[in-house]
């Protein structure tokens, strides 16, 4: 993807679904395969008060997204991914006091399915508090008057 691509597929994550909108997921970096994702810290990403911990579902939702995004550097607009299996492991509490990112890499995209490996970290990679594993099925795009561009 060129930089003009890449540009557009950031904003359109970061500002067109507003799910990713509401928790102020941002991108971080991407190339080829590759991609980090954030969100910032805040108090009503807790999930459990008596640790405090975040709440698992939003480690997961930032490592499905970023996969998703990672497959997209590969594949560009040809495709449509769906998630189609997400395996999260937790490792150890997120801290709610700090900002939460995840990297994703693309192990291998095919005609059919991309598979992704996610670590979800906060203040150090080696140390992860999740890791996840991405199935996504591939769909080869088909441009029709009704189907919106990504811009």
């Amino acid at each position: 993807m060129n930089t003009d691509e890449l540009s557009r597929l950031k904003a359109f994550m970061e500002d067109n679904i507003p799910f990713n909108a509401f928790l102020g997921m941002k991108v971080t970096q991407m190339g080829d395969g590759e991609a980090e994702m954030m969100v910032p810290c805040r108090p009503e990403l807790t999930g459990d008060p008596f640790r405090p911990a975040l709440h698992g579902g939003v480690l997961s939702a930032l490592a499905d997204t970023v996969g998703g995004l990672a497959v997209f550097t590969r594949v560009g607009r040809t495709h449509i991914a769906s998630t189609v299996d997400l395996r999260v492991d937790y490792l150890r509490p997120g801290n709610v006091d700090a900002d939460l990112y995840a990297r994703a890499r693309v192990l291998r995209a095919g005609n059919r399915v991309a598979v992704t490996h996610t670590v979800v970290y906060q203040a150090d990679l080696d140390e992860p508090i999740a890791t996840a594993s991405a199935v996504y099925n591939m769909v080869t795009r088909k441009q029709t008057p009704s189907t919106p561009e990504v811009t």
